[in-house]
Order: structure tokens, then C-alpha cells, then sequence
């Protein structure tokens, strides 16, 4: 999928408007439309604000990944990563037992 397919995905996921999004930005929603019709490009600078805004990796809305890692969990990994080993090993095995329960809820449901 193409930068202007996600942005606009994106941002209708987020329940914003181009003039929200814009506003978010320091842009305008007629630049915003522009982008999601792919008639022009952000520079890097742009787009990382766009990403910031959205609460998404620039590479995901780059296309470099399909992995569209939310900010606030993203925030939480590099939290656990700061972490002593044994705190993280604790943290990461209740986890681990946490996804276990969940998915065979999921294959059971």
C-alpha cells in the first residue's frame, strides 16, 4: 500500500478530518487532500509529524512495513527494554502467559 493510501486509512481509523489532521500539523486540509490524492509528496519532515500526529511509525506509513506498531505500545516495549534483565524477564514470562490465555480463548471462542 502506497504513502497516500495509508495516510487517508489511517486517518479516517483515527476518526479525523483532513482539516484535523492539518490543524494537528501546523498544514492545511487542502495539503492534506493533496497527499491522499498523491498529487504531491510531504517531505521527511512533514511526513514525521504526520506520523507523530497519527500515533504511527513513519514506516508504516512510508511502506517500508506492514507493522503498524501503536505508539503507546511501542512506548511500553522500549520501557520493558530499559529494564534489569531479571525485571524484564519477569515482565516479558507474565506476558508471554498473558498471550498463551488469550489466544486459546480466541481457538476456543
Amino acid at each position: 500500500m502506497t504513502f497516500n493510501k495509508r495516510l487517508a486509512d489511517v486517518r479516517k481509523q483515527k476518526g479525523l478530518s483532513q482539516s484535523e489532521l492539518a490543524d494537528m500539523i501546523d498544514s492545511t486540509s487542502i495539503t492534506i487532500g493533496r497527499y491522499e490524492r498523491d498529487e504531491v509528496k510531504p517531505s521527511i519532515e512533514v511526513a514525521a509529524k504526520i506520523a507523530g500526529a497519527l500515533g504511527i511509525s513513519l514506516d508504516y506509513l512510508a511502506g517500508i512495513t506492514d507493522n503498524n506498531l501503536d505508539s503507546a505500545i511501542l512506548q511500553k516495549i522500549l520501557d520493558v527494554q530499559k529494564l534489569n534483565d531479571n525485571d524484564r524477564r519477569q515482565i516479558l514470562a507474565t506476558l508471554d502467559a498473558l498471550l498463551r490465555d488469550a489466544n486459546a480463548r480466541k481457538a476456543y471462542a
